[in-house]
């Protein structure tokens, strides 16, 4: 009971964050305006809830500008065998997906002062084994993210979608943190991919289509890079 309270204690009922440490602030208007030029789901694509996650940002925005918390799995006792006693513990796997603007050294550390000031000074919280990327993002006005537009725009006839950045983790900080380097990532594949799945799959007009954007990319970098 008292670990129920303190997760409900980390969002509202409609999944919005309530630790202040984890609610970004570089959703900015050039941000914004980028998302909104992405294209809507697809009909095949899973429904998307609108009531779900921060209010007034559209689900684009949810999933590209802003964090989201989710209880990955939460037990006491053996829910497949219980009997009449209370457990003496209970635990849960939670996770945080987050975009620039979250300090991942204050994520933990934000999370035990935010239970402490509902009085859950007993709940005892644990980084995860499995370690973390740093979030990072390549504003969409860059000049190589223009380049790169425009190279793969001759190559196919077709404008890309731009991304500032993912809606999941890449350990792309090391390209662009610790080496410093601007980093543009070009996915050859599609939504219907069915990606880390055992049908996991690739088109081969994908595929040959992505072996035209990077010769034409290579060559327009050997060509005139700015």
């Amino acid at each position: 009971m008292i670990l129920a309270q303190a997760l409900s204690g980390i969002c509202d009922v409609r999944g919005q964050i309530k630790v202040p440490e984890w609610r970004p602030t570089s959703l900015t208007a050039e941000i914004r305006v980028a998302l909104a030029q992405l294209p809507q789901t697809n009909s095949s694509d899973p429904e998307v809830d609108p009531n779900w996650g921060e209010e007034g940002l559209t689900p684009t925005e949810r999933a590209f500008g802003w964090n989201s918390f989710a209880i990955l799995a939460m037990t006491s006792g053996r829910p497949e065998a219980p009997v009449n006693a209370i457990s003496g513990s209970a635990q849960a796997r939670c996770q945080l997906r987050y975009v620039v603007g979250t300090d991942p050294d204050d994520i933990l550390p934000a999370l035990r002062r935010h239970l402490a000031s509902l009085g859950f000074d007993q709940v005892e919280v644990r980084e995860a084994d499995t370690g973390a990327a740093r979030a990072t993002r390549l504003e969409p006005d860059h000049p190589w993210v223009r380049f790169t537009e425009a190279s793969i725009l001759r190559t196919t006839g077709k404008a890309p979608h731009v991304l500032p950045n993912l809606a999941g983790s890449l350990p792309n900080d090391c390209f662009a943190d610790v080496l410093g380097l601007p980093t543009v990532w070009i996915p050859h594949s599609y939504l219907g991919c069915n990606q880390h799945a055992p049908n996991e799959h690739v088109l081969k007009s994908i595929s040959c289509e992505g072996m035209q954007m990077m010769a034409g990319l290579f060559y327009d970098i050997g060509a005139g890079a700015p």
